[in-house]
């Protein structure tokens, strides 16, 4: 390494191309994150951030089929360290959380750490140099010239390929037979024309609920493919006019305390997760009936075939505006009878009847209870994580995974939330997997390498702890199948608590649930002397101040614009400055 800066400040070079402190996997919401966390807390640049895509964004830069849009409101959709004030719509779309993510990739220089085309396709944890050995393929064309296919030696690996990553095409005879087009959401084809064509869109839940209505004015007839309902509440969006965006702007305790009342609305829905006859859960059903008399009030055909009778929240809510209309508009024909096979020219049901389409849409969601996939994870003593994981995914907080060292991970096991923004978990993740990483590289500037992995009785004591909290959640209900449990029924994706419960349980690192390669606790280890907790705080989000104290926040801000002001201009205007 060149430069006078002590390591592991120096950014990776030519002459290491292949080795760095830290290798993060994915350049999406979570990667990015972590990587700035990792200049601004620890200071580090030695970090090499690897993205299968040719660009940044992860979710956000897959899904780019009609509608795409965020269910979170877009005030409370981003990072708390660069809110962003000019989102042109209360919930944002698709293109425009993209342009935000890129704009905080290019202050935070974001560009100069990743290297795009480039696939992870094995991490092997190599026990005599204490390091991970990370096998990547390039799948840029030009960069393939230099090498297809190379390993680079890390002291860490985060892994934030998240839960939404790989596409899940569903198991239908014939699929493989269709002579017309068939697109998944996650990989839409934007220069094949939709006018005049018959479609059919196998799948009902929040992506459908989005592209639905936009393919509808295009197409000449579309047949929906429905296997459960869904409970529907109303979205309410809308533009976010100049003036507001304006306040938000230039007033910036306005803009946090609405974002802190949006925060303590989401988790009040937490309620109706583990209570089926709460206030919200009610709620839920009864804007979802008001919904459909409202919007649909001439079709109780409609009603009986969308009305679930699962638990509200077993799977997915949608919100939307406009999903029931686009049901019940004339070209549109709700299907119910389960799908037998597709055909050269269609979908054929159960009772033979068959559906002719030029293009089949698959919005069937992502193979999210096989994390990782299909990346292959080896641990100490050969251990694999399909091994590890053979039983459902699972880890420490859904961070950390016993016989893994210096390994974590973003959106991991049991960290998915229903009812509140990702990024909250996210930040937590964040600081959390950033002082795991301060341990690892303060002990190789010692000249000692730390291999860091929780314990295994702790990990199980704390999926215990929360597998038996999900089991009395409305996502065990056996009424609904969603993406949040496994084939066996354990429900492997989602947090058991409020987005608070799992920001302070991640507010301070215990290094007793830790322990090392060698078999000793991390608290005799880490930072030279041992440390039995680091304290790292969290984000406050939350309504915590008063009406008065915001309206002081306000004022203040107000009063130093004045000042400004009166010191700059007036002076001037007077005769009185230079």
């Amino acid at each position: 390494m060149g430069g006078t800066q002590p390591w592991p400040q120096v950014p990776v070079g030519n002459k290491d191309h292949t080795s760095a402190a830290v290798v993060i996997i994915g350049a999406g919401i979570s990667g990015m994150c972590m990587a700035i966390d990792l200049i601004k807390r620890n200071q580090c640049h030695n970090f090499i951030i690897v993205e299968k895509s040719s660009g940044i964004g992860g979710t956000w830069h897959d899904n780019k089929y009609p509608g795409c849009c965020c269910d979170v409101w877009s005030m409370l959709y981003s990072y708390s360290f660069e809110q962003n004030p000019d989102w042109t719509r209360e919930y944002p779309g698709q293109e425009e959380i993209l342009d935000y993510l890129r704009n905080v990739a290019h202050k935070y220089k974001l560009y100069n750490y990743i290297r795009f085309n480039t696939s992870v396709e094995a991490a092997t944890w190599n026990d005599a140099t204490s390091r991970w050995e990370v096998d990547v393929k390039v799948t840029g064309g030009k960069d393939a010239e230099f090498n297809p296919s190379y390993t680079i030696e890390t002291d860490f690996l985060i892994s934030a390929v998240g839960q939404l990553n790989q596409p899940r095409y569903p198991e239908i005879e014939g699929l493989e037979d269709f002579k017309g087009k068939i697109m998944h959401s996650a990989r839409w084809d934007w220069s094949y024309g939709l006018e005049g064509k018959n479609i059919g869109i196998v799948g009902n839940g929040a992506t459908a609920a989005q592209i639905i209505p936009e393919i509808l004015p295009s197409s000449k007839d579309l047949t929906v493919y429905q296997r459960s309902p869904n409970w529907v509440i109303p979205r309410m969006d809308g533009p976010v006019s100049a003036i507001r965006r304006a306040v938000y702007k230039y007033l910036p305790p306005v803009r946090w305390r609405i974002r802190a009342q949006q925060m303590d609305y989401r988790e009040s829905f937490h309620s109706a997760i583990f209570d089926n006859d709460s206030q919200f859960a009610d709620q839920i059903r009864d804007w979802c009936k008001g919904m459909m008399e409202t919007q649909i009030p001439n079709r109780p055909d409609l009603w009986e075939k969308l009305l679930p009778d699962y638990s509200p929240g077993c799977k997915r809510v949608i919100i939307t505006d406009d999903y029931y209309p686009a049901i019940a508009n004339p070209k549109t024909s709700l299907e119910t009878r389960r799908i037998a096979r597709v055909t050269e020219t269609g979908i054929e049901l159960e009772d033979g009847t068959h559906h002719a389409h030029d293009l089949i849409v698959l919005a069937t969601g992502f193979r999210t209870v096989e994390f990782l996939f299909p990346i292959k994870i080896t641990g100490t003593n050969n251990t694999s994580l399909s091994d590890i994981w053979s039983k459902g995914g699972h880890a420490l907080y859904g961070t950390t995974v016993p016989s893994l060292p210096n390994f974590g991970m973003f959106y991991g096991p049991n960290t998915n939330l229903g009812h509140n923004s990702i990024i909250l978990m996210i930040e937590a993740q964040s600081r959390y997997l950033n002082t795991l990483v301060s341990a690892v590289l303060d002990g190789r500037s010692r000249g000692e390498r730390v291999g860091i992995m929780p314990k295994k009785s702790r990990t199980d004591a704390f999926n215990e702890e929360i597998q038996n909290l999900l089991a009395k959640s409305s996502f065990a209900d056996p009424k609904c199948g969603s993406w949040y449990k496994n084939s066996e029924g354990k429900i492997t994706n989602n947090w058991s608590g409020t987005v608070i419960e799992y920001q302070d349980i991640l507010s301070i690192v215990d290094w007793e649930d830790f322990e090392t390669t060698r078999g000793r606790s991390a608290s005799g280890v880490v930072f030279g002397s041992g440390k039995k907790e680091t304290k790292i705080g969290r984000v406050h989000e939350e309504t915590s101040l008063s009406n008065t104290g915001l309206v002081l926040g306000a004022l203040s801000v107000v009063a130093a614009a004045g000042a400004w002001v009166y010191r700059g201009r007036l002076p001037k205007r007077l005769g009185i400055g230079a």
